[in-house]
C-alpha cells in the first residue's frame, strides 16, 4: 500500500482527471488525498475524499479574479499575464499548504498538475518523488518552440521560483498525458511520457430534466467551459440563430440563464451532468477545452470547435487534423457557419468515423487503470514495494531515488 497526494489548481478541468485515477488507486488498496482549494474540490470529489487546504476562499477569489482579467487580454500579453499574474502567484500561495500537507500526510508519491507548480517546488525541497499530471496536451507539443525567446523567458520565471534550472512542468519520473497519439499527432516524446487517454469517472452532482429529450431527434451539447460561458453571449446568440429552424435537433446549451432567448427545442442550463449526457448526444459544439473534447471523443462523437485562447487553438487543431470535427473562428463566427458545420458533423459520415478512430485509441490506452499502473511503478521503484510506515525520509532521498531519470516501467502503455 502506498500513499498518493494530488496537487491541483482551483480549475475544474484540471481536477477532473485526478478523480478517476484517485478512485482507481483506492480500489487497489492505496491511500489517496488531494491538496488545493477545498470549496472547489469538494463538489468534484467523492464525499469521503481526504482534502488538505492550500488556498483559502479569499486567496482563491484573488486567483480567479486574475484569471478573469487574463481572459480579457490578447496576443503575447495573454502569456505574460498567465505566468506573472496567475501561475507564479498561485504557486507561492499554495506552497505553505502543500508543505503542511506533505508533513502531515507523508505521501510516497506526489502527482502535480502542470498549473499547480507548488507541487514540484515542495517535492524537490522535501525529497518526495513527483509525477506530472498533464490535463491538457498543449504543453507537451512545445507550442512556443518557434519562439525561443519566449520559451527562455518562461524558463527564467521557473528558475526564479525553484532556485534551480529544473523545468518543473515535466517530471523526470513520469508524465501522465490524458490523451493519445491518435489525437496529439506525430510528435516525438521521451519514453516516460505515458499516453493514457482520458481518465473518466468523475463525480457529477448536477441534475438534468431527462424527460425533455425526445426520441427521433438529433441532440447537441453547446459548452464554452466553466470560465468562458459568462462571456459568451454573442456566441450563444449565433448558435441559437443557427439552429432556430432545425426542429429535428435538440440543443442543450450550458450558459447563464439570461445569456440568450431560446426556442422550445433549445434548453439552457448553468450546469449539466456532462458525462452522463454524452451517452444521449450526437455531436458537441465546444470551445476546445481538453476535458470536454476528450470526453466527447471518448463517446465517439464529432465536434464543432471554436477555440478562444490558452490551449484551445492547439486542441481544436488536433480535432480537425484527426478528422473528428470542424474548427471555426470564435471571434468572427456567424450563425450560417455554425449551421453548416453542425450539419456536416451530424450527417457527414467522415467526421463520425474520425471520432470513432480516436475513441478506439482511447479505449486501447487504458485511461485511469493505465495511469494507476504507472503510478504504482513509480511508488515501487522509488519508494520500495511495501510502505513501512511514517517518519521523515532521509536526506538526499530524491537523489538516491533517481530523480533525473524515468521510473522503471514508465515507458510502457503509450496510446
Amino acid at each position: 500500500m502506498s500513499r498518493f497526494l494530488f496537487v491541483v489548481p482551483p480549475l475544474t478541468g484540471h481536477i477532473n482527471p485526478t478523480v478517476a485515477v484517485g478512485g482507481e488507486l483506492e480500489r487497489r488498496g492505496h491511500e489517496v488525498a488531494w491538496v488545493g482549494h477545498p470549496a472547489t474540490l469538494r463538489p468534484l470529489l467523492p464525499d469521503n475524499a481526504r482534502i488538505f487546504p492550500a488556498l483559502d476562499d479569499s486567496l482563491e477569489q484573488d486567483i480567479q479574479e486574475a484569471r478573469r482579467r487574463w481572459l480579457e487580454l490578447k496576443g503575447i500579453a495573454v502569456l505574460k499575464f498567465l505566468w506573472e499574474e496567475f501561475l507564479i502567484p498561485l504557486a507561492h500561495a499554495m506552497i505553505p499548504g502543500v508543505t503542511a500537507a506533505i508533513e502531515e500526510y507523508e505521501p510516497d508519491v506526489l502527482i502535480a498538475d502542470q498549473q499547480a507548480l507548488a507541487g514540484p517546488v515542495v517535492a524537490m525541497r522535501t525529497g518526495i518523488p513527483w509525477v506530472t499530471s498533464a490535463s491538457t496536451s498543449a504543453e507537451l507539443v512545445r507550442p512556443l518552440r518557434t519562439m525561443p525567446k519566449v520559451e527562455e523567458w518562461i524558463r527564467r520565471r521557473l528558475a526564479e521560483l525553484t532556485e534551480s534550472d529544473a523545468d518543473i512542468r515535466f517530471s523526470a519520473h513520469l508524465v501522465l498525458a490524458f490523451t493519445t497519439r491518435e489525437l496529439v499527432g506525430a510528435h516525438e516524446f521521451p519514453p516516460h511520457y505515458v499516453f493514457t487517454g482520458p481518465a473518466l469517472g468523475r463525480t457529477e452532482r448536477a441534475g438534468f430534466p431527462w424527460e425533455w429529450l425526445k426520441d427521433g431527434h438529433k441532440r447537441v451539447l453547446v459548452s464554452l467551459g466553466t470560465l468562458n460561458g459568462a462571456a459568451g453571449h454573442r456566441f450563444f446568440g449565433e448558435v441559437v440563430s443557427a439552429v432556430a429552424d432545425l426542429q429535428n435537433v435538440q440543443v442543450i446549451m450550458v450558459a447563464p440563464p439570461d445569456a440568450v432567448t431560446v426556442p422550445p427545442h433549445v434548453l439552457v442550463a448553468e450546469r449539466v451532468p456532462q458525462l452522463a449526457l454524452m451517452k444521449h448526444l450526437d455531436a458537441v459544439i465546444s470551445h476546445g477545452g481538453h476535458n470536454t473534447v476528450c470526453e466527447t471523443l471518448a463517446h465517439g462523437l464529432p465536434l464543432v470547435v471554436t477555440p478562444i485562447r490558452d490551449d484551445q487553438p492547439i486542441i481544436a487543431q488536433q480535432v480537425a487534423d484527426a478528422g473528428a470535427g470542424i474548427r471555426l473562428k470564435y471571434q468572427r463566427v456567424r450563425a450560417g457557419e455554425i449551421r453548416e458545420a453542425l450539419n456536416s458533423v451530424l450527417y457527414g459520415p467522415g467526421y463520425a468515423a474520425g471520432a470513432r478512430r480516436v475513441q478506439e485509441s482511447f479505449r486501447a490506452a487504458g485511461g485511469a487503470a493505465t495511469a494507476a499502473d504507472h503510478l504504482e511503478a513509480v511508488a515501487c521503484h522509488v519508494v520500495g514495494p511495501v510502505r513501512t510506515g511514517g517518519g521523515p525520509r532521509p536526506a538526499g532521498h530524491l537523489e538516491a531515488a533517481g530523480q533525473g531519470r524515468p521510473a522503471a516501467g514508465a515507458s510502457a502503455g503509450v496510446g
